[in-house]
């Protein structure tokens, strides 16, 4: 399918690897580019067998003034940077692995989420919604298996018309050509990723490519809660249908009587429902009009909802030990999502925060004090973060070890321990899933 076409892969993350295989599949002629050491790369060999050509230790210029049909590009890789901005002068179309995937493969249902809190736990809910009713449902994108892996996994070069619910991060979008989502949603729009994007609103723009390529045929789930989004939504208009969801206005999806309804059919009541924070209330309800859009009986969503108790890492009970009940939310990469962790316990709380320092502006986040009981920093950002957030009951240590000894040394029966963030882990650690497992083995010995 692609015999004789020229690609560049920048990258050799696990969605460049992706890539490198589908990309094999088809017969491209691949040219890997990875900034990285030769010696640090566990497949160099193997590549180089393959017949692939490896540029490895930097990014020279000439690689970039040569021709290639299409380059595929590590989301993670800044498009700021000068080789990329080479490449799309040169008029050199840059891809992500989905739009790889997505041009290449059969029809499918594609299901497009994305925002900037909650994406994990709305497309794992969604994912098992579908898999209540449905045998072929694959879950791809930033929740960690890129989708050229799905297509070849599940021969979807032959195959059509399977679900497939992608989590996508803005770098994700910024590179969409041609993808187009049957039923799509923005769950809704913080400031973050302000390290890698120009702007704020170059950040919020960037979400909108969710649905640019839509029609009428597809749909768009709106969260009227969100003011910010629909601002965006005015200036970047929606082609799709839409389906409206809120948690206090008249909506398709709305709560009354303590239960969720989807155009004025019951779904589920409020008391069976696991998960804690009406931030959670709100991504099941966005999971509620897409499962209805994917034509899932109300029956097996409400199943399939009650049985639900979360995703790793997000707001997840750890452990009680002598009363004092702990809690790991290291997806919290932002302040807003740390906000919305201390807004799902009707009591204050003691506080562990702190990681890299990315700059991220404490302004709001200190307006919820009242939410902390204490306030334990610690890591690159600690000594800042102690500073900015001004709670008097506080103290700023090393790592996030001492950070956990310390809260718990300090609690008494009733109090919940809180690891939040509000920042990534790249300090100490090599994301949020190891800064969080580390986290609960560090629990579980006490």
């Amino acid at each position: 399918m692609l015999t004789g076409k020229k690609v560049l892969v920048i990258g050799l993350a696990k969605s460049g690897r992706a890539a490198i295989k589908l990309l094999n599949k088809l017969n491209a002629t691949i040219t890997v580019n990875e900034f990285k050491e030769a010696k640090d790369i566990p497949d160099y060999q193997h590549y180089v067998d393959m017949g692939i050509e490896m540029i490895t230790g930097s990014h020279p210029d000439e690689l970039f003034e040569r021709d290639f049909d299409f380059v595929i590009k590590n989301p993670g890789i800044n498009y700021h940077k000068p080789f990329i901005l080479r490449l799309k002068e040169r008029k050199i179309p840059v891809y992500t692995e989905i739009e790889l995937a997505f041009q290449v493969a059969k029809k499918q249902n594609y299901i497009g989420v994305t925002g900037t809190n909650g994406k994990t736990t709305t497309v794992t809910l969604i994912d098992k919604i579908l898999k209540g009713q449905y045998d072929n449902v694959h879950l791809a994108g930033n929740v960690g298996t890129p989708l050229c892996d799905i297509v070849l996994e599940h021969n979807l070069l032959e195959e059509e018309n399977h679900y497939i619910v992608i989590e996508m991060s803005n770098f994700q979008l910024l590179d969409i050509d041609t993808f187009k989502p049957y039923v799509s949603t923005i769950i809704n729009l913080t400031p973050d990723h302000l390290d890698y994007m120009a702007s704020l609103d170059e950040y919020y723009a960037s979400k909108t490519n969710i649905y640019k390529n839509t029609d009428q045929n597809d749909y768009f789930v709106v969260n009227l809660d969100d003011s910010v989004l629909s601002e965006y939504l005015k200036k970047y208009p929606v082609p799709c249908k839409q389906i409206t969801m809120s948690l206090t206005d008249k909506a398709d999806c709305m709560i009354k009587d303590n239960a969720i309804y989807y155009q004025n059919e019951f779904i589920i009541d409020l008391s069976d429902i696991k998960i804690v924070g009406n931030h959670n209330i709100q991504n099941i309800m966005i999971a509620i009009c897409i499962a209805k859009k994917c034509g899932v009986a109300n029956e097996v969503i409400n199943q399939e909802i009650a049985s639900f108790i979360g995703v790793e890492h997000r707001i997840e009970f750890v452990k009680e030990i002598n009363g004092i009940k702990i809690y790991n939310d290291s997806k919290a990469t932002n302040t807003d999502a740390s906000i919305i962790a201390l807004k799902a316990f009707d009591q204050p709380v003691i506080l562990l925060m702190g990681g890299f320092d990315k700059g991220l502006d404490l302004q709001e986040m200190a307006t919820y004090s009242n939410k902390i009981k204490r306030l334990v920093t610690f890591g690159a950002a600690g000594k800042r973060f102690k500073d900015e957030m001004k709670i008097e009951n506080s103290i700023c240590v090393k790592n996030l070890e001492e950070a956990v000894l310390e809260a718990i040394d300090h609690a008494q029966p009733g109090d919940i321990v809180l690891l939040s963030p509000s920042t990534s882990s790249f300090d100490e650690f090599t994301g949020y899933e190891q800064r969080g497992r580390v986290f609960k083995d560090i629990v579980n010995k006490i």
